[in-house]
């Protein structure tokens, strides 16, 4: 350690209490963390690319400052994707001051790492006040039945209105329109249930058929389009 001059002429004064860190909330505890190795939390966070042309929703399971379970769900750009694969590699095993200063190949994935970074040691992890934390595998709950992202798309214009393409339940397939040629609801796909069928050996036709239901009140619309060609 080499100090300079000034403060090698400096008289010493005693530090007076230290109290050490804040105390935050972690897995149902207040742990004063000192040590990567004292994180613990799961937590989801968002992030983005440079031009904003793609986005990244980073869910993470930390324990013992090691992220054990890791769910990358991106967005907007074909190259995210094959970026995911890899971030999906990289991440569990390492500990979040590793993974904040590794390359994710794509900047939506690092944004989110070091979003998360921040609120797992800032004890804002989603849960801080769940007793022991979360198991690991509480990650694929996000997925649901079928084990697909919940994407919402969504087309309008101002000359012929909105089409719903995808939507929380699955696949749009049909909008529902009332006597004004508002929208009332929509028929959908499941998709990941209905390749769960078609990969157990159910007809294709009949998967489709049984992972198809409606929304709103679409049994009550006077006029049926398909969004994307009508």
């Amino acid at each position: 350690m080499h100090y300079s001059k000034e403060i090698e002429q400096m008289v010493c004064v005693a530090r007076g209490p230290n109290h050490g860190p804040s105390p935050i909330p972690q897995e149902g505890k207040w742990t004063k963390a000192k040590e990567i190795k004292e994180i613990f939390g799961l937590t989801h966070g968002v992030g983005w690319c440079a031009p904003q042309q793609g986005a990244c929703k980073l869910t993470l399971n930390v324990k013992g400052g090691i992220i054990q379970e890791a769910l990358i769900e991106v967005i907007g750009c074909s190259g995210m994707t094959h970026s995911a694969a890899i971030a999906g590699e990289i991440l569990p095993g390492k500990t979040i001051l590793e993974a904040l200063n590794t390359d994710l190949v794509c900047d939506a994935i690092n944004v989110a790492m070091r979003e998360l970074f921040l609120q797992i040691v800032y004890g804002r992890t989603q849960s801080a006040f769940s007793d022991d934390g979360l198991e690991i595998g509480a990650g694929l709950e996000d997925l649901g039945k079928g084990l697909r992202s919940q994407v919402g798309t969504i087309y309008s214009t101002a000359v012929k209105g909105v089409r719903y393409l995808d939507m929380a339940e699955g696949y749009v397939t049909k909008l529902g329109l009332d006597k004004n040629n508002e929208v009332i609801g929509y028929e959908f796909v499941r998709m990941g249930v209905m390749m769960e069928k078609i990969r157990a050996g159910v007809d294709a036709v009949k998967a489709v058929q049984d992972s198809t239901g409606v929304y709103g009140r679409f049994n009550e619309a006077v006029k049926v389009i398909d969004p994307r060609h009508e």
